[in-house]
């Protein structure tokens, strides 16, 4: 599983399984009475693996995967890394809110350049929410880096569990 991208703060992957996505679902949904490592929870066809609350931290990740029938002996699972939702809601918020001030800022000092007023100070505002973003984006980046090792045992225990239900997968990037 290639974790060190450069560019992605939420990695995704995508394998094929060679049973029927019902069976793998239960082995998921039959797992979460026999561990206690892991916080394990089925949506239908979806599956969300995390730590649980004493071991998680403010940018601990959670696996999210969803496994979707491809013939009735076949299945591909789509899997995402990322941190809690509602964290990630509030990174997301951020972005928008810096993004929506430097246009603010952005009309605000083009009204007063076509007035031929000054417009220092807008053009500062803009200058430093371009280093906000930048802020935010490199601490997604150490948020991401600080929970590699996670990220692993969490694909760690997903490939586990398919291993001992005898499910033989090929991944694709």
């Amino acid at each position: 599983m290639p974790v060190t991208n450069d560019i992605v703060l939420r990695p995704r992957f995508k394998m094929e399984l060679n049973q029927d996505n019902e069976t793998v679902l239960k082995a998921f949904e039959d797992c979460k009475n026999t561990q206690s490592e892991f916080i394990v929870s089925r949506i239908d066809d979806h599956v969300f693996i995390k730590l649980p609350k004493e071991k998680q931290r403010f940018w601990s990740p959670q696996l999210h995967f969803e496994i979707n029938e491809t013939d009735t002996k076949t299945s591909t699972l789509h899997g995402l890394f990322g941190p809690n939702p509602t964290v990630w809601t509030m990174f997301i918020f951020f972005h928008f809110m810096v993004a929506g001030f430097f246009i603010a800022f952005g009309i605000w000092a083009y009204t007063n350049w076509s007035l031929k007023n000054d417009y220092a100070v807008q053009l500062s505002f803009m200058f430093l929410m371009v280093l906000v973003w930048f802020v935010l984006y490199f601490a997604g980046r150490i948020g991401k880096a600080s929970s590699k090792n996670e990220m692993r045992d969490l694909y760690d225990f997903m490939n586990g569990v398919l291993e001992e239900n005898g499910v033989v997968t090929s991944q694709r990037p």
